[in-house]
């Protein structure tokens, strides 16, 4: 896509940490822009600060995604929405921590995928899915989070080879940032973590991976993905502050 200025964009979990940097990337670009997530108060700043349209609801509810994408008709969608894992060792979670992620991340980008097959979106259209670094390395003290965001990869896969069998059009990839972003929530929990666990500071944990990855660069570089011509077949892209983004083979 050559611009994605009055395209319809659709971001599901964008009201915070990575996801608010993309949002704040496309609002720049004078994308039509909705978000969708369950901090209402959250949302209607957003809306006051960027003018976007906002939608309340639970990622997870298959209902919500069929209404909203039939309603938006997104060109691009980005599912972001997840949840925080429970940081602690294999011995140390119970299955309910455990298995956090699976029935936020997984089940959000489930149901969302789901709905734009069936919808179907217009040819053309972009899914970004969003993976972990930690689909690759693992994260023992996330739970079940790594083959959470390893499922994501995959669904990512199989999404494209309905998309192909039914001649959709439709592209899915997944993005995995390969660092823990310190800015985030989620990763200020798992910084401080494995922080512990190495008996060293917090930030000279977080300095190991290098040039930090701020959210709104993060947004920058989904912007890239989705303009730059070189990226347009690729199933997922490794992301890092250092590096920037670049394609990565399944």
């Amino acid at each position: 896509m050559e611009t994605l200025e009055k395209q319809n964009i659709l971001i599901i979990g964008g009201s915070r940490g990575l996801g608010l940097g993309v949002v704040e990337a496309f609002a720049a670009r004078h994308s039509n822009v909705t978000v969708v997530a369950r901090d209402e108060a959250r949302l209607a700043d957003l809306k006051a600060r960027l003018g976007v349209s906002v939608i309340a609801g639970d990622a997870t509810d298959p209902a919500l995604a069929d209404s909203v994408l039939r309603q938006v008709r997104p060109s691009v969608l980005l599912l972001n929405a997840g949840a925080t894992p429970a940081m602690a060792p294999l011995h140390k979670q119970t299955w309910e921590s455990f298995s956090r992620n699976w029935d936020t991340d997984v089940k959000a980008t489930f149901h969302w995928v789901q709905a734009a097959l069936n919808a179907p979106l217009a040819p053309g259209s972009r899914v970004l899915v969003s993976s972990s670094g930690a689909a690759i390395e693992g994260s023992p003290l996330s739970g079940g989070y790594a083959g959470a965001k390893r499922m994501i990869w995959l669904m990512a896969a199989y999404a494209n080879g309905v998309s192909n069998d039914l001649n959709l059009g439709i592209r899915f990839q997944a993005l995995l940032v390969r660092q823990i972003v310190g800015a985030t929530e989620l990763g200020h929990a798992a910084a401080e973590a494995y922080a512990r666990r190495k008996g060293v500071s917090t930030g000279a944990f977080l300095a190991g991976f290098g040039k930090p990855l701020a959210p709104r660069d993060y947004g920058e570089f989904v912007v890239t993905a989705l303009t730059d011509p070189k990226f347009e077949s690729a199933q997922a892209f490794a992301i890092r502050g250092e590096t920037g983004i670049q394609p990565l083979d399944a």
